[in-house]
């Protein structure tokens, strides 16, 4: 078996176990606007039985003016517990298409303490594709307590990352579409600079993805050393708001890698700053 069956399961796996106790299924579907879709209300119309909604504008630091902020341990642990998810279930998450924001679920329950977390492959998109159960039935929910154990070596925060851009000591990884990394093609947020972190690579993180799956392991393996990142040293993974930077981290773990970090911040922060640097053009 593959490292990469560690991080998902198939539709046949998941139809099989709706019903079986400690197996908790999360919708983890969130949209860029120019994709003009509504992740709560597509939730409301139809999803997985069982299902509940995971609601990343809600699941957020308050006090925070960039979008998708880790909240607190305290606070992911008493929004995800009222939402009757415990740490030690087996927790499935999906989305959409398959691979967008399923994974930046999967790295907050794992980073504040969750032992199980896996992807569906091929995302609900795919579910409903097939034939398989779907219903517009509110899931019932029993509130428990999520017993946090926070990961603070899984996040990159602001001045962890000027001190790697100055220093090199852990390669960039940017997750968002090759346009915006080089420059060419503006930021869909207002107010920010274009271009990419000085020494960044550009790994988009579609590019990682088929139909919904995660590409196979010496597929991926390509396509990341490709991009010039080398797979034996330290990464930290971004993008616009911090979202798909997870798919990069997801990515990395499934092939073994074991010293990756997430910038929350990502582009969002970086971008609207005046006091950091930025290059475009090719990385």
């Amino acid at each position: 078996m593959s490292e990469q069956a560690n991080f998902f399961v198939t539709p046949d796996w998941l139809q099989d176990n709706l019903d079986t106790p400690g197996v908790t299924i999360i919708d983890g579907s969130w949209y860029l606007p120019a994709q003009n879709r509504d992740p709560k209300a597509e939730y409301d119309a139809a999803h997985i039985p069982g299902a509940v909604f995971f609601d990343h504008e809600q699941v957020v630091e308050p006090s925070s003016t960039l979008p998708h902020t880790l909240p607190t341990p305290e606070d992911f642990a008493r929004i995800i517990g009222a939402a009757g998810i415990a740490a030690d279930d087996t927790i499935i998450v999906y989305d959409g298409p398959g691979l967008f924001t399923a994974p930046r679920v999967w790295w907050m329950l794992r980073t504040f303490g969750a032992k199980d977390v896996r992807i569906l492959e091929g995302g609900f998109d795919s579910w409903k594709a097939a034939g398989r159960p779907v219903t517009d039935e509110l899931t019932p929910v029993a509130p428990c307590v999520f017993h946090v154990d926070p990961h603070p070596d899984r996040i990159a925060s602001f001045e962890d990352m000027m001190g790697i851009v100055e220093s090199g000591e852990r390669q960039i990884a940017d997750a968002r579409p090759a346009g915006r990394f080089t420059g060419k093609d503006p930021e869909p947020r207002e107010g920010m600079r274009t271009g990419h972190m000085p020494g960044a690579r550009s790994l988009p993180a579609l590019s990682l993805a088929r139909d919904g799956k995660l590409l196979p392991a010496d597929e991926l393996k390509a396509r990341i050393e490709s991009a010039g990142l080398d797979l034996q040293k330290p990464i930290v993974t971004s993008c616009g708001s911090g979202i798909t930077a997870a798919v990069l981290f997801l990515a990395l773990e499934s092939l073994g890698h074991k010293d990756v970090k997430l910038y929350d911040g990502s582009w969002s922060e970086w971008g609207s700053r005046t006091d950091t640097p930025v290059t475009t053009g090719e990385a």
